[in-house]
């Protein structure tokens, strides 16, 4: 007779490792039995996935996710969401943060929010929130307008030190970074094609993708381009096989990256290939990928292989916008040959532009923003890394000015393109780099951020939308509709003799703003 089973409580590093066996193909059964537990639990693992990944990505310690065991929950878990939100939002785009001014906004969330009780952001408080998100750092000093040079040569100065202490060579350093692109972007003052796609401005979210580029230092391996999009399969793609794109395809509402598809890119398509390439090289399988602090970006915690080999390192939000590799150049050479790309695809057909605008899929901006990040050449790349990696070696005598597109180029090509007004230079440039500032994460009002903590989702529950957002028509709510439920809401408050007046009046106020809007419109029609 067997003797009952010694109880095992798993730490979350133990989770993680079970989801990612889970996902390599590994039964339950076997992992039952390697880690002393029932199969009932790693089946709850598996069903608990996401919010363990979640948990993890939001730690800023490895060592103490490999103590905890367990994801202790906040008495205010709507507060608690809206205030990780928007802590890591704040951290992405290096702004300050302090205890005190966490406190205030976690009294306007909760207010917001509409919770029961008293709430005092005490110091208290804010520990809690701390441990249970093992945020280590509450104090980020904010990015002056010039930047700080003295924290630019600190990093540096602990990065090559770091590289040497890892025996890490040029091969086995990479970045990553996204950004968005607005793929079916013309230039401006173009006749005969007006609205979408004509000139930099409102634009729908069809017409926009965030493209992840990713090399190593040296610039000998640029692996194909991760490129997140709004529907799962677009009509353009008809037959074609996602996996045999020349870009790594995913999908998420709205084309933003977020924590699950980037750990998914790590995981399957960064690690194999860091490893395929590094073997063709001679070189241990052990590489460093420094990225930026983007909210879409798991922690070091869950950005690791399996035998700890090819791990991340963040850059300090206050550097990163100066030094950061792929934004020193290199992300603005694929998106300047994208869109020349585009303008001599469209004299090779002998299309007017209105014609070749509405002939223009997602499918053949893939392939175009494939090659455009192709022609990038390795030397553009290692320059990049010149403030980070001194001593690199350039394998070409190049200069990038020769290599980047310029305005007269694109005038020229403009030139020749038939439905075009000539556009001037101020247009060709504002065409060039109109989306030189766009992110590849979603930036979230307080109202958005409320909403989302109110629905309980968070970026791993989109993960990969199963709709196809190009074929989901959207509700359409009038003011006249609108203007009917604050009515009604407002006949319902009345009649509650314990509602208090700032109730009212928000809907008050409210109905005034749809009153205006509906006045707008029929003045307008």
């Amino acid at each position: 007779m067997s003797g009952k089973r010694k109880r095992v409580v798993l730490t979350i590093k133990d989770k993680l490792d079970i989801i990612r066996k889970l996902e390599d193909g590994a039964s339950p059964k076997r992992l039952a039995a390697a880690y002393g537990i029932g199969e009932t639990t790693v089946r709850d693992i598996r069903k608990n996935k996401e919010k363990i990944i979640s948990y993890a990505s939001s730690s800023d310690s490895t060592s103490l996710l490999a103590k905890r065991k367990s994801m202790k929950p906040s008495m205010y878990e709507e507060l608690d969401r809206a205030m990780l939100e928007w802590f890591n939002q704040q951290r992405a785009r290096g702004h300050p943060v302090s205890g005190p001014i966490c406190a205030k906004r976690a009294e306007f969330f909760f207010y917001a929010l509409g919770m029961d009780g008293d709430f005092n952001p005490s110091a208290g408080w804010l520990t809690r929130f701390k441990q249970r998100h093992s945020i280590r750092e509450m104090n980020i000093r904010s990015e002056r307008p010039r930047g700080d040079q003295a924290a630019v040569e600190d990093f540096c100065s602990s990065f090559r030190a770091f590289v040497q202490r890892e025996d890490l060579q040029p091969e086995q350093i990479y970045n990553a970074d996204e950004t968005g692109l607005f793929w079916k972007c013309l230039p401006a003052r173009t006749s005969g094609v007006r609205g979408k796609g004509s000139a930099p401005g409102r634009r729908s979210s069809e017409e926009r993708i965030t493209v992840m580029c990713c090399a190593n230092a040296t610039g000998l391996h640029k692996l194909k381009l991760c490129v997140v999009g709004g529907a799962k399969k677009p009509r353009s793609f008809k037959a074609a096989d996602t996996v045999n794109l020349p870009v790594s395809y995913f999908s998420r509402r709205g084309a933003w990256m977020d924590l699950s598809i980037f750990r998914q890119w790590f995981d399957k398509i960064f690690v194999p290939q860091v490893r395929e390439h590094l073997r063709s090289k001679g070189l241990q399988e052990k590489a460093v990928l420094l990225l930026g602090n983007s909210p879409t970006h798991p922690n070091e915690n869950v950005l690791r292989s399996e035998d700890g080999q090819i791990f991340a390192k963040y850059l300090p939000p206050n550097v990163a916008p100066l030094i950061q590799p792929l934004d020193q150049g290199v992300i603005a050479a694929t998106k300047r040959n994208y869109r020349a790309g585009l303008l001599q695809n469209n004299l090779e057909e002998g299309n007017d532009l209105k014609s070749f605008w509405k002939r223009l899929t997602l499918l053949d901006a893939l392939y175009e923003v494939a090659m455009a990040w192709n022609l990038v050449k390795p030397v553009t790349i290692s320059r990049a890394w010149k403030q980070i990696l001194p001593t690199i070696e350039e394998k070409e005598g190049s200069v990038f000015d020769e290599e980047d597109i310029s305005v007269a180029t694109v005038a020229t090509l403009l030139q020749h393109t038939r439905g075009l007004e000539s556009p001037t230079t101020e247009n060709i440039e504002r065409w060039l780099e109109v989306d030189s500032t766009e992110p590849g994460y979603e930036v979230l009002t307080d109202t958005e951020i409320i909403k989302r903590a109110q629905q309980g989702q968070t970026d791993e529950s989109s993960e990969n939308e199963e709709e196809d957002t190009e074929l989901v028509p959207e509700k359409h709510i009038d003011h006249a509709a609108a203007l009917q439920w604050t009515e009604n809401l407002l006949d319902y408050l009345e009649q509650q003799g314990d509602m208090i007046l700032p109730d009212r009046l928000v809907i008050r106020k409210l109905r005034a703003t749809i009153r205006n809007k509906q006045k707008m419109t029929n003045s307008s029609q």
